[in-house]
């Protein structure tokens, strides 16, 4: 029975096609997909135009195998349309992208993500046109597959069923993601990505989707530097117009290599980083145009050399002279390189190295090539002077060789050869010239031996309570990342709700004992120098002479003086404290053997520092903070900087209630920037609570505790101390590593209230 849109291979091979040829291509490819068939003839014709003909072959059982996957007519249409071109247009060989995209597809339709083949495939070619090398797409199909792995959720822990909600999200973007950020960026991002909701299949889509603020803040964390490929136009331009080359320009990946990769010349065209960060004053645009002269120079001036009865030590020199050499004649032909070229380029001082201790040849050799550049060099050694004389005059009467640079380097080794250059601790320090390659095109060898192997690429493996005020926001610390999430917590503050103030009365009058005890030493504490200052807008009491004599001048029609208060100062004492307490779940646990909760104890605890700051004099404020993910960090002002300890402080003291979670980073960030405004020669921040930081929203116990460490540390830089008083016994496990030595446990819960205003006492003597 024939099912519509669907032809039996029979069917096919039946259809009328436009050559012999063409009709054995399509018996190769043993497809019985109408679609495939409809657009078959132009696409071999394509591909006859685009590929070469070793290449047919594989590429059409890459497509007949794609069309035995079960994945319907899409990867085959996707395959056949843009293979050629993709190819073509990034003038790549096929040998060396396909056998790692077969892998990565293979590896994809043994998993439960093999729809994202399609997806993968119709996304490719633009992928491939921002990457330009085929060392790049390698690394892109590795975060492709370490993103499925990641990402694709599992049963019980082991096993994979249901396909990744992000790989399809992600791979759709990627075209516009490279537009954006280099390999490395993204392979950044997309661990943040997975880290923050790797765990929420929605969170996940709408994260590598570009959809949410923070995926696109975080995307823009990774922008740094200059993209090659926002450049590439104009590196090509000036490449033809200064120096009449039409090479190709090819990327290579920074991403995943350990060690520091150098621009280089290869057959198939000009190598050059995928980003570079400014240096030195210099742009990264400035920098790609002085690695693309060097380049040029090389191509145009040096001449290959054998390599096989040459030293370590004197090919290193070789290329030390051969390199001052073309930048000389980079410079005679463009002057205006000079600044740019003399910015990059590393003046070691003379004395930097000891050759007691350290191999000092790469030290020599920079100082060299710095001299015969720079003729305000500050090199003063005699054999230095020498050689730098000689290379100019190799120079002064055209452009030398490279020959004549390799005789000149061979009488500089021998001559300034050391005991010490067979030392294995080799001074790099300023020896990087990093505008200038490797070299690699400078040798020819004749025997094979392991130097052919020092520049290979490593073969490619394939992986198998709401306020009415806007929320402000702070940045958290990703430990992982070592920076910070920026934007990352949305903090609410609000003015507590008011309930009785006659309890906290009543809690006083309870403890009125330890109140008498208290005020013995708050009168030993309390400065006797009070200042009494006139003329203040604000004030604890009222000044009768000025208040008179503004009542007067009302009454006759004058502008009265509205500075009618007195307030009071003490010149013993300038401190400013802000008590914050942890408002979560566990302060309504009861206490061991009671009916009281940790909730009301601290109530009791601050209501007995209140009053005792208070009798001090001192400036303090009471906040307390819960919350419910970064989304929602609740704070909540109980008593401000200018209030007294009166009945309205005590009445939203008196409502205080517990609950939610303990994110504690964003608290003391939000409490630091309240204490900044405060000119006080002492600030504190005084953290009571009773648990470690924690929130539903995070998994990793120790994210949350390194990036409340951070924020400690943070205040620290800006004046702010900070001091915590525990009541969670185990708390030894983790305190130390947020506040360092500055906190205290509290192993009897019940005793609080006598402890905690001792505790302020003892910090504020």
């Amino acid at each position: 029975m024939a099912i519509p849109g669907i032809r039996s291979p029979a069917d096919a091979r039946q259809r009328p096609m436009a050559s012999a040829e063409a009709q054995a291509a399509w018996a190769t490819i043993d497809c019985g997909l109408a679609a495939v068939a409809d657009i078959f003839d132009q696409a071999w014709l394509t591909a006859r135009q685009q590929l070469a003909a070793d290449d047919l072959p594989e590429f059409l059982l890459t497509a007949r195998w794609l069309g035995k996957l079960g994945r319907g007519a899409d990867p085959v249409l996707a395959f056949l349309a843009h293979w050629p071109a993709l190819l073509h247009d990034n003038r790549m060989r096929q040998d060396d992208l396909l056998p790692y995209l077969r892998s990565t597809l293979v590896s994809l339709q043994k998993s439960p993500n093999a729809p994202a083949i399609t997806v993968l495939l119709q996304n490719l070619a633009p992928v491939v046109k921002q990457l330009r090398s085929a060392d790049a797409v390698h690394d892109y199909l590795r975060l492709t597959l370490d993103l499925a792995e990641r990402t694709t959720p599992s049963l019980h822990g082991h096993h994979k069923t249901h396909p990744s909600p992000a790989l399809p999200v992600f791979l759709g973007q990627a075209p516009r993601l490279l537009s954006l950020v280099a390999l490395a960026g993204l392979g950044h991002w997309l661990d943040d990505g997975i880290r923050l909701c790797g765990d929420h299949p929605e969170q996940q889509r709408a994260f590598f989707g570009l959809e949410t603020p923070d995926s696109r803040a975080l995307l823009q964390r990774q922008r740094s530097g200059t993209l090659f490929a926002r450049c590439e136009r104009w590196l090509s331009l000036t490449l033809r117009a200064l120096w009449q080359d039409d090479s190709p320009l090819i990327p290579y990946s920074t991403a995943f290599s350990a060690a520091h990769q150098r621009p280089y010349l290869a057959a198939d065209g000009l190598r050059l980083p995928d980003a570079l960060e400014d240096y030195a004053g210099i742009s990264g645009r400035q920098r790609y145009q002085a690695m693309l002269a060097h380049l040029a120079g090389h191509r145009r001036w040096s001449q290959p050399l054998i390599a096989d009865n040459w030293s370590p030590l004197q090919r290193l020199t070789v290329e030390t002279l051969e390199d001052a050499r073309i930048d000389t004649l980079i410079l005679r032909h463009l002057p205006g390189l000079s600044a740019t070229l003399l910015a990059l380029h590393p003046t070691p001082a003379e004395d930097a190295c000891d050759p007691q201790h350290e191999n000092c040849l790469r030290h020599r050799l920079i100082c060299l090539s710095r001299a015969c550049l720079d003729p305000a060099h500050p090199y003063r050694q005699p054999l230095l002077l020498e050689f730098v004389e000689r290379f100019q005059q190799q120079l002064a009467d055209g452009p030398a060789s490279t020959q004549a640079m390799a005789d000149l380097a061979l009488a500089y080794a021998s001559r300034s050869r050391q005991a010490s250059d067979q030392f294995a601790q080799v001074h790099f320090t300023d020896t990087d010239v990093d505008y200038r390659d490797d070299n690699r095109h400078l040798w020819r060898f004749i025997e094979a031996g392991d130097e052919e192997d020092l520049f290979a690429p490593p073969p490619s493996t394939a992986p198998e309570e709401a306020s009415s005020l806007p929320p402000r926001f702070y940045p958290e610390w990703d430990a992982h990342s070592q920076q910070e999430r920026p934007d990352w917590v949305a903090v609410y503050e609000a003015l507590h709700p008011a309930g009785q103030a006659a309890d906290i009365d009543r809690l006083l009058d309870k403890h009125a004992v330890l109140a008498r005890r208290l005020k013995r030493l708050l009168d030993l504490l309390k400065p006797q120098d009070r200042v009494r200052l006139r003329y203040q807008e604000d004030g604890s009491e009222l000044d009768l002479d000025v208040a008179v004599r503004a009542w007067t001048d009302w009454r006759s029609g004058q502008l009265p003086d509205g500075r009618i208060n007195i307030s009071h100062t003490t010149a013993g004492r300038d401190i400013s404290v802000l008590l914050l307490l942890d408002l979560s779940q566990s302060l309504n646990n009861t206490l061991p053997g009671g009916t009281q909760t940790l909730l009301d104890t601290a109530r009791e605890a601050v209501a007995l520092l209140g009053w005792a700051i208070g009798e001090l004099g001192d400036a303090y404020a009471i906040a307390g903070f819960h919350s419910n993910t970064r989304h929602e960090l609740r704070y909540h002002h109980i008593k401000g900087f200018s209030e007294a300890w009166d009945d309205p402080v005590k009445a939203r003291l008196a409502a205080v209630q517990a609950g939610w979670s303990t994110r504690m980073g964003g608290a003391l960030r939000h409490a630091g920037h309240l204490l900044s405004a405060r000119r006080s020669a002492k600030r504190l921040l005084l953290v009571l609570t009773d648990g470690q930081p924690a929130d539903v929203d995070v998994s990793d116990p120790q994210h949350l505790i390194t990036d409340s460490k951070k924020a400690v540390d943070t205040l620290s830089s800006a004046g702010i101390s900070t001091f915590c008083f525990s009541l969670d016994p185990q708390a030894d496990a983790y305190v130390g590593q947020i506040f360092g030595p500055h906190w205290r446990i509290l192993d009897q819960v019940d005793r609080l209230p006598e402890q905690l205003p001792l505790l302020y006492l003892g910090l504020t003597r």
